[in-house]
């Protein structure tokens, strides 16, 4: 009996963990995504540098690393812009009749074609190419681009026929660039990996491409590159909570080095569809296709095309089913309503009691402590509250069952004026205002001496406190929990963290320092 009652503990600590691990993974990559703009602003800053450095320079010989330079940016970045560098670079190679230059700038085009997948175009700059007596580097991109080309037109294809065939011709080409790299190197690994794969030898390519993250010699792209295909290569293995944290490993990357062109975060929501968390599937696929089309990537918005409709039909119809619950919960909404305004009555009764006899041990007390008036002033302020939310529930009830019994459904949305959600947050915060002023008269004061003088808080007119002062004077009642805070005020946590994080930065003192000071304003 004992070993049944352990395993099964084990089974439900083991479950629940792996479910948090599973929900931070997912944390951290919606982390991410919102820090999206962020490192696409890097790599802009990045580009209008090279771009400036191109402006003020005439010498040839120099344009041409530093388009080249441009080109490694926008290679995985957009397309269009990526497609002019190589025509500057082919301009500029032929201008300086550097038979090396010009060849490396054609595999650049041909790598262009390719990922925005014309892939006609690129068999044609490619197939014309004699790289034979070029430099190693120009070798292994072409060697590595070509047999790329045929290793997506099998996927592209996927007929088993012309599959296994494309397969065999990329295997092929990619042996010639893998004796050129340097053996152990991460581009070899991930060269060796490819092969592998393309040749159903998955183990091998596992092998292959947690040696190259082993190496730590890699850029994010690269680590993009081994971790989604590690993810790929389990996923055909059955194992898919590994695949999805590998996907997601693969995905933060690619927006860490900005890369369009990248299938990890289509793939992943491929995974959460099939789990059926489908809420994440269609952000993650939208995500996806709004990437391919930034980059303009042809075959890939044609991959996502066919999925998301699947996608976003199940979410349909999982919005469907929700709605024809809605009309069942009603009576129960309706039932647990009225036990909730009958709770609330005899709490609040009794609370009246009880606070008739708080009032009769106020009157012989004088020397309340701190802790004492703050607790006083918010439990009359939560009866006050409480009795208005109680009339305005019943108001609110009353409003439904009329409209309801007069199948005047459309009238439902019109709620009542006094019922305004916005106008109720208004008067929560002007009330909360007057008595935490009223507890701590001169807070806006001695906050404001623990500023620079240059940073001190100006209240607008007939304003009592603002977001900066509010935040804090929660703080002073004990509030830490920014998802507290965050909650009475109406904001998101990151919201939150910004507003305590710009008042810190304004303060005399360090973080701990100031908000030790700020713990000892005193109240009256």
């Amino acid at each position: 009996m004992e070993k049944r009652i352990i395993f099964i503990v084990f089974f439900v600590t083991f479950t629940i963990t792996r479910l948090v691990s599973a929900n931070v993974d997912l944390d951290s990559l919606n982390y991410y995504l919102s820090k999206q703009p962020e490192f696409t602003q890097l790599k802009e800053e990045r580009i209008n540098r090279i771009k400036e450095e191109i402006r003020i320079q005439n010498d040839t010989t120099v344009l041409y690393p530093l388009y080249e330079n441009l080109y490694e940016e926008y290679s995985s970045y957009i397309y269009d812009s990526a497609y002019v560098c190589v025509e500057k670079l082919l301009d500029i190679s032929h201008a300086l009749k550097d038979h090396e230059k010009i060849t490396s700038s054609t595999v650049k085009l041909g790598f262009c074609y390719l990922s925005s997948g014309l892939f006609k175009e690129c068999f044609d700059i490619l197939s014309a190419l004699d790289v034979r007596n070029c430099s190693t580097e120009t070798q292994v991109d072409y060697y590595i681009s070509k047999s790329r080309l045929y290793y997506d037109l099998a996927d592209y294809n996927n007929s088993p026929e012309f599959r296994h065939q494309y397969h065999r011709m990329g295997n092929e080409i990619i042996d010639s660039a893998i004796e050129l790299l340097l053996v152990e190197s991460s581009r070899y690994w991930l060269a060796v990996g490819l092969k592998r794969m393309k040749s159903d030898n998955n183990e091998g390519a596992l092998e292959a491409y947690r040696k190259m993250i082993d190496s730590h010699d890699y850029s994010e792209h690269d680590f993009a590159i081994a971790t989604s295909s590690i993810a790929y290569l389990l996923s055909l293995q059955g194992k898919k909570d590994e695949a999805k944290s590998y996907f997601i490993e693969a995905a933060i990357a690619d927006i860490k080095s900005s890369t369009k062109e990248a299938v990890a975060l289509r793939n992943l929501a491929k995974i959460l569809y099939e789990e059926g968390n489908l809420t994440y599937a269609a952000e993650y696929i939208r995500q996806a296709l709004d990437d391919a089309y930034f980059y303009n990537a042809r075959h890939r918005q044609l991959e996502i095309g066919y999925i998301l409709p699947i996608i976003e039909g199940e979410r349909m119809n999982m919005i469907e089913n929700q709605r024809d619950k809605i009309s069942g919960f009603l009576l129960f909404i309706s039932i647990l309503l009225v036990a909730l305004i009958v709770a609330f009555f005899i709490i609040w009764k009794q609370l009246k009691d009880l606070n008739r006899a708080k009032q009769l041990i106020q009157k012989s007390n004088e020397n309340l402590t701190e802790a004492n008036k703050i607790k006083d002033e918010y439990i009359g302020y939560f009866f006050s509250l409480h009795s208005e939310f109680i009339d305005k529930l019943e108001a609110f009830q009353k409003f439904v069952k009329r409209k309801v019994v007069a199948r005047q459904y459309d009238d439902i949305n019109n709620i009542p004026k006094d019922l305004d959600a916005h106008r109720e947050r208004e008067a929560l915060y002007s009330r909360f205002d007057r008595i935490f002023l009223k507890l701590f008269p001169n807070f806006v004061e001695e906050f404001n001496s623990l500023l620079r003088p240059e940073e001190q808080i100006q209240l607008k007119k007939d304003e009592l406190l603002n977001t900066d002062l509010r935040i804090y004077a929660l703080i002073r009642l004990g509030i830490n929990d920014n998802e507290k805070i965050a909650q009475f005020l109406d904001y998101s946590v990151n919201t939150i963290y910004a507003y305590k994080t710009k008042i810190k930065n304004k303060a005399r003192a360090s973080n701990e320092e100031f908000k030790q000071k700020v713990m000892e304003i005193k109240s009256i």
